[in-house]
């Protein structure tokens, strides 16, 4: 979602400023849509190896094959194609060159779904003619972070000159991590409040059930989502699961007093990034930045700022569920099936956050730390992590059907959780079917997942 030049445009006075933009984000219910954002790792059909930027089947070739086809335009960073954009949808690079389709805001699931098989032919019809393909998990499985390529990208270049600083995988975390998001709205801050709570406490579930990335360099890790493992020696003052959410008083403010602690990347000044890595976003407002003399932000580098928070759920001008390991084609549609069921519904939200309110610090960070490794078989209040999951599952089923949005067929949005309802059933995740089929099936090589995974 992008901000209209006008207000990027305006300067930051007050801290008041930063709180009104985030509650300009409120709608009414009938306005709320759903922007579902997947990321998925490109390789070389021949030798698995991810594509450089460069070269005759490049990054740079896929994105303008791409936008001349299927009519895109193109956002560069001097020469190079970065971005494309089409209805409000846009196609960018990760770091390594991960591709992210960032969707459109749209009313159903139905219609997000659509979209993102409409991108996946488009992208596919020009990915073969380039012997390329695209694989949906949480963690590169077979190749060192020294082999993967990197995006010139201004802003990637900063990050990746101070992520080692703050923490031992956050380069990791940049070229070697994919995931599926989805963006909601909310309706004033009490809203705001209960969504975030609710989501924030049940993001351990989300992480259990998408759990996909079970493999490092070619052999298992240890973990069943290790995607999630590596947000948590990447940069702590940027991640987390933020307990001052659940504490009483929080809204806008609070969260905006949050991010103004959270140090800077960048700015951007016409049309480059400067490097203020570290650098206080205060120091900033009050003109005393000594990067930038004199100079005092605008709404746009608060947007951007906002971006460079990584928690578990984020707000911006609306809530983003971030705990999910990417995936095949019908667990992208699952994620914003299980966040809308929970948080778009009203009885739905109420049984969400009965839930989950009388859980303590210790135990939502229990859920966190825990299920990286054992996803759905991790212990939990005398049951296990699976049971708290099917409970959620059920909640977000109803929460469906009481929206009743149907496709030509009758169908409802409920249909989309069918994936998840299998997994939690089954007590099998993604990572640990993949893990069965590496024992067994596929002799003890990680190869196989780019045939037999791919979109």
């Amino acid at each position: 979602m992008s901000i209209p030049s006008a207000v990027q445009s305006t300067p930051i006075g007050d801290r008041k400023q930063l709180v009104d933009y985030l509650a300009a984000g409120e709608k009414p219910p009938e306005a709320w849509r759903i922007g579902t954002e997947h990321e998925k790792f490109g390789f070389r059909n021949d030798d698995l190896r991810p594509p450089t930027f460069e070269g005759e089947r490049g990054i740079r070739v896929l994105l303008e094959t791409i936008a001349t086809r299927y009519g895109w335009s193109v956002a560069r960073e001097g020469e190079n194609p970065v971005a494309l954009s089409r209805d409000n949808a846009s196609i960018t690079l990760e770091p390594a060159g991960q591709l992210e389709l960032s969707g459109a805001p749209l009313e159903t699931i139905h219609q997000t779904c659509c979209e993102v098989n409409s991108h996946l032919e488009e992208v596919r019809s020009v990915a073969d003619e380039l012997g390329i393909g695209f694989l949906g998990m949480g963690f590169q499985p077979k190749w060192r972070r020294d082999e993967m390529p990197w995006m010139p990208k201004g802003r990637y270049k900063i990050m990746r000159e101070y992520m080692p600083k703050v923490g031992s995988l956050g380069l990791d975390m940049m070229t070697r991590t994919c995931t599926v998001q989805v963006n909601l709205d909310f309706s004033s801050e009490a809203d705001m409040v209960k969504k975030f709570r609710t989501s924030l406490a049940l993001q351990p579930i989300a992480t259990a059930l998408f759990a996909d990335s079970p493999f490092t360099e070619g052999r298992p890790n240890g973990y069943l989502s290790y995607r999630s493992n590596v947000w948590t020696d990447t940069d702590a003052d940027r991640t987390g699961m933020l307990d001052f959410v659940f504490e009483d008083g929080f809204g806008y403010e609070r969260y905006v007093d949050y991010i103004l602690n959270v140090p800077m990347y960048f700015s951007y000044q016409d049309g480059r990034y400067i490097d203020l890595s570290g650098q206080d976003f205060k120091q900033f407002m009050a003109g005393k930045l000594a990067a930038l003399p004199g100079a005092r932000p605008t709404m746009r580098d608060f947007a951007d700022h906002l971006t460079t928070a990584f928690p578990e759920v984020r707000l911006k001008q609306y809530l983003e569920m971030r705990g999910a390991d990417g995936g095949p084609w019908g667990r992208l549609c699952a994620l914003p099936a299980l966040w809308v069921g929970l948080l778009y519904d009203d009885q739905a939200l109420d049984a969400a956050w009965d839930l989950v309110k009388d859980f303590t610090r210790e135990e939502r960070h229990a859920l966190r730390d825990g299920v990286p490794k054992q996803a759905l078989k991790l212990p939990f209040r005398g049951h296990r992590v699976r049971e708290l999951a099917q409970e959620t599952l059920k909640i977000a089923v109803h929460g469906l059907k009481r929206r009743a949005r149907l496709n030509r067929h009758g169908a409802d949005e409920s249909l989309f959780l069918e994936p998840l309802i299998e997994i939690a059933e089954a007590n099998q995740t993604p990572a640990e079917r993949k893990l069965e089929l590496f024992h067994g099936a596929w002799g003890g090589s990680v190869d196989p997942v780019f045939r037999e995974f791919a979109y």
